[in-house]
């Protein structure tokens, strides 16, 4: 006889806000932002590194595994069931941290998702007079995507795909850090 599950408990999200878009180059422009109740990560280079950490395993989580990120020397790759195909390759992640900012920064290097090396991903923790905790992306090209002012099969692709899922990731990504935190 099994006994039934028990949901783990998920934080509540305040003061959401995302925003996403392109630049006239093709670039992808994506920010979103949480209030934190408290810290989720200590103000040092330890917790920088952990913010880092914690969004990978929630790719691998939210995907099911299908994708899971992977050490590649320095950096880091995103791997089709971890075996397959790079789907984006990161460089070796940039550590900040500060009494006030603690983050966490991946330049993307490529990758099968990618139109071309640039960008970054970056997940920061601060407070400005209000805590917050951010996971952006800002300068990608991706492959799905087209330039702007160009309808294209990818642009869709990539607005109601891969867009969705970073976006879901996250929301995903601040819950689990908000909840871990709060034990």
């Amino acid at each position: 006889m099994s006994v039934p599950r028990k949901p783990k408990p998920r934080a509540e999200l305040r003061g959401w806000a995302s925003t996403q878009r392109q630049a006239p180059d093709g670039a992808i422009e994506s920010e979103q932002r949480v209030a934190l109740p408290h810290p989720v990560v200590a103000w040092d280079a330890d917790g920088a590194r952990a913010l880092g950490r914690r969004y990978w395993r929630e790719v691998e989580g939210s995907l099911l595994g299908l994708v899971r990120p992977r050490r590649a020397g320095p950096g880091l790759e995103l791997r089709l069931l971890g075996l397959g195909p790079v789907l984006l390759r990161f460089d070796a992640p940039r550590v900040e941290a500060s009494a006030v900012r603690v983050g966490c920064t991946y330049p993307i290097a490529g990758g099968a998702l990618a139109r071309r090396r640039g960008g970054e991903i970056s997940f920061v923790q601060f407070d400005g007079g209000r805590l917050e905790l951010s996971s952006a992306i800002r300068g990608f090209f991706p492959f799905l995507a087209g330039r702007t002012g160009r309808r294209s099969l990818g642009g869709t692709l990539y607005k109601h795909v891969q867009s969705r899922i970073h976006v879901a990731i996250s929301r995903r990504y601040f819950a689990h850090l908000i909840a871990e935190a709060s034990r």
